[in-house]
């Protein structure tokens, strides 16, 4: 089942100057679960030396208990929660990593993908360099090392400015916190406050379980770097791009990635949805008794899919939020049970109706047709699959976990008919690329320029694709992709 579903890689959280930095930090992380469920890491810095605490698993599994945030001193703090992709799942390649360098120790966390970080790696290892784990966050560090010029914050832009991709990436030393996003804003990151002490994170959201202020989205391009100040004052430097690219984040933060509470580019990420599901109404209009949302992705969309057509809302799936890995993955026996285990048929507002079921996308199918199979079994009339996002017909490089193309559902089907047959539904429709630019943008796309990062449902990457070029096996070229 995890086969079927889009997974974003990680979430970081920094902050500046704050006594309580173990422990906000660990409450940041705890917000951005969401973006990574795997491993989750945490280093502080006191005045006078780092501490690290590195754990697989749920932030709340580790970082709730005070023995754990009683090795984590200090006033300086950055923080990762991490899901990997290909490659394994070790210890040595949760975030953030740290090494000692001839400007002092520095730790570094980053949420996307590099598109040359093989490239580089490669240049790196012919140059002499050991890499100690496979995450291509391990390359900038190498880059910092390397660097020719004075001080963290110079030989951190250097190396910044060396690679390509999607990415937020975060960086402490003994005084400073670091922050940079890429050109192009494919991946999003905030600047918050908090009893004046600078806080970045990858959502608002993070900034909101720990009572600090949203101050603003660090800009695509940008490198900004706080440094404590002998007199203890904090000061704030902003480095741009002498040449800046239009901003275009990826949208699926819109779709699927962000929480529905979080503010990104602006733009209220429920309000979005909520718009995909009225533009979808509009778009694909069905005759039906009652609107059905996939949980939990689906339900602001369905939400607002009822309110457009006039057809009554119901929960009729109930999703169980208590059943992990570690339940479904022993036995073959415990798996054939399939999307049941996260997934109930409500069949009080189900059985005799025409359901229309409201997804925010679909990769493979796989899962949509379990779940069609489920509400005809608890008595649906009829079945119709809405979609809040258009078909997904290339694979990401920015630090989202897709499947191959071979195996994305919109490639192994002719036509649309092909894939609602496949699925088992009576009707399937998808919202198209201008109602989705609508919903999040307020306007059509504009080819010429698209204001948004979309590859994955137009094929349009905004930047190079240097390690995919020269091989058809691109998965196996992105660095093990497991840096987050």
């Amino acid at each position: 089942m995890d086969g079927d579903t889009l997974h974003e890689e990680c979430g970081v959280f920094g902050i500046l100057g704050h006594e309580d930095a173990a422990t906000l930090t660990a409450l940041g992380l705890h917000a951005l679960q969401h973006r990574g469920q795997e491993a989750a890491g945490i280093v502080t810095f006191d005045g006078r030396q780092f501490y690290t605490e590195k754990r697989m698993g749920l932030v709340g599994d580790h970082y709730t208990d005070p023995a754990t945030l009683a090795k984590l001193p200090g006033f300086i703090g950055i923080g990762h929660t991490r899901y990997s992709t290909t490659g394994e799942v070790a210890l040595r390649n949760v975030q953030p990593l740290f090494a000692e360098l001839e400007v002092g120790g520095i730790a570094i966390a980053h949420n996307g993908n590099l598109t040359n970080g093989l490239t580089l790696r490669r240049q790196l290892i012919a140059d002499g360099a050991i890499c100690q784990s496979t995450s291509d966050t391990e390359v900038v560090l190498h880059l910092i090392a390397r660097s020719k010029h004075a001080g963290s914050g110079e030989r951190f832009v250097d190396a910044i400015r060396q690679v390509e991709g999607g990415y937020s990436m975060l960086a402490i030393t003994r005084t400073k916190l670091m922050a940079a996003r890429d050109p192009y804003g494919i991946r999003p990151l905030v600047m918050g406050e908090l009893d004046g002490k600078p806080i970045f994170a990858s959502e608002t959201c993070a900034l909101d379980i720990i009572g600090a202020k949203f101050v603003r989205d660090v800009e695509n391009g940008e490198v900004v770097i706080c440094e404590i100040q002998p007199d203890g004052s904090i000061s704030i430097e902003s480095r741009k791009a002498e040449a800046p690219m239009p901003e275009r984040l990826c949208l699926f933060e819109y779709v699927y990635f962000a929480r529905p509470d979080s503010v990104v580019g602006g733009r209220n990420v429920y309000v979005a949805r909520k718009n995909m599901g009225i533009n979808l109404a509009k778009e694909a209009p069905v005759e039906a008794d009652v609107v059905v949302p996939v949980p939990d992705g689906g339900t602001p969309a369905a939400i607002g899919f009822a309110q457009a057509s006039g057809i009554p809302f119901e929960l009729g799936i109930i999703r169980n939020h208590y059943v992990g890995r570690t339940f479904i993955e022993p036995t073959q026996s415990i798996r054939a049970f399939g999307v049941k285990l996260k997934h109930s048929a409500n069949r009080a507002m189900i059985e005799g109706k025409r359901v229309v079921l409201i997804d925010d996308s679909i990769v493979r199918g796989t899962t949509s047709l379990k779940i069609v199979q489920m509400i005809r079994e608890a008595g649906a009339l009829e079945v119709h699959i809405r979609v809040a996002s258009p078909m997904i017909y290339h694979p990401d490089f920015y630090g989202i976990d897709t499947p191959d193309a071979e195996k994305l559902l919109a490639n192994q089907h002719a036509d649309l008919a092909s894939m609602c047959a496949f699925i088992g539904a009576d009707s399937l429709e998808f919202l198209s690329i201008d109602g989705l630019y609508r919903a999040v943008g307020g306007e059509p796309r504009n080819p010429k320029a698209p204001q948004f990062t979309d590859h994955y449902f137009t094929g349009d990457y905004p930047t190079r694709l240097l390690d995919r070029e020269g091989t058809s096996n691109v998965r196996k070229l992105s660095v093990m992709a497991s840096n987050g």
